[in-house]
């Protein structure tokens, strides 16, 4: 998973695609380009018998480039980075700020994919995709794009609740300077936790327990473990969250209700 932040500093978690999805994505669009391809090409002969030579070799090739480049090109532009075979794959083709491309994003991956994957047959695409982190092919690393999987599966967790023996340590800790980052990971081992082998669960308990100690105060009671721990700063910072959120709603909606009483019209 990848974090980007916004320009409205909105931290975004965008999971880059597999290699194997990309692989996937790819070779369906390929299949229905070529499929395309013989349909016009067929109706190009059928429809050319008195053509020269010159003029058929000239249709054959406006042939090619429209369903290898320009319709692939048009598609992404007009769909913001899908194509059926990214749909069917769950992807999705963003900006590297994670924003929807535009139409010089997908004439560059257009233009550069008909040299990669056809020409080619895909070994440029391929070698390119494999050395680098987010399975970018030559397209994506000239155009600033990497496909992201739209499909997310969602977690089922137990909710998290303040252990009893930290309910009053917990009200009145200062959790407030805990880095965002450092309480993704805590709230992520506390939903994993539970299909975590015990070895590596105590580990990685300990870990992010002594990474939250430095942005905590006080410390907890002695003889607390880091799994109470984690637990009680992750449950005791969505409550303080919650109830903030609330308190805005409040305020806005009480200021809403003034401005509606306000004689703004006789």
């Amino acid at each position: 998973m990848s974090s980007i932040v916004t320009g409205e500093a909105v931290v975004l978690e965008l999971r880059p695609a597999s290699f194997a999805a990309r692989a996937l994505g790819l070779l369906l669009d390929m299949a229905l380009s070529i499929v395309l391809l013989v349909v016009i090409l067929l109706g190009v002969s059928a429809a050319g018998e008195d053509l020269d030579a010159a003029a058929m070799q000239a249709l054959v090739l406006a042939s090619v480039v429209f369903c290898l480049v320009i319709v692939p090109v048009a598609v992404e532009t007009l769909s913001r980075g899908l194509s059926l075979g990214k749909l069917a794959a769950g992807l999705r083709v963003v900006r590297e700020d994670g924003g929807a491309i535009r139409f010089r994003h997908a004439l560059i991956r257009g233009l550069t994919g008909f040299l990669e994957i056809y020409l080619t047959l895909g070994g440029l695409a391929i070698a390119v995709a494999l050395f680098n982190a987010r399975s970018r092919r030559l397209g994506d690393l000239m155009a600033g794009t990497y496909a992201i999987r739209t499909r997310v599966p969602v977690e089922h967790s137990a909710p998290v609740f303040v252990p009893p023996r930290l309910q009053a340590w917990a009200a009145a800790a200062d959790i407030g300077r805990i880095p965002d980052a450092t309480a993704r990971r805590a709230s992520q081992f506390i939903r994993q936790a539970g299909r975590m082998a015990p070895l590596s669960r105590a580990g990685l308990a300990e870990s992010i327990a002594t990474e939250l100690a430095a942005h905590v105060a006080p410390p907890p009671p002695p003889g607390t473990s880091p799994d109470d721990y984690l637990a009680a700063v992750v449950a005791e910072r969505r409550s303080r969250e919650l109830a903030r959120l609330g308190e805005a709603r409040r305020r806005n909606a009480e200021t809403a209700e003034r401005l509606h009483r306000l004689p703004f019209s006789s």
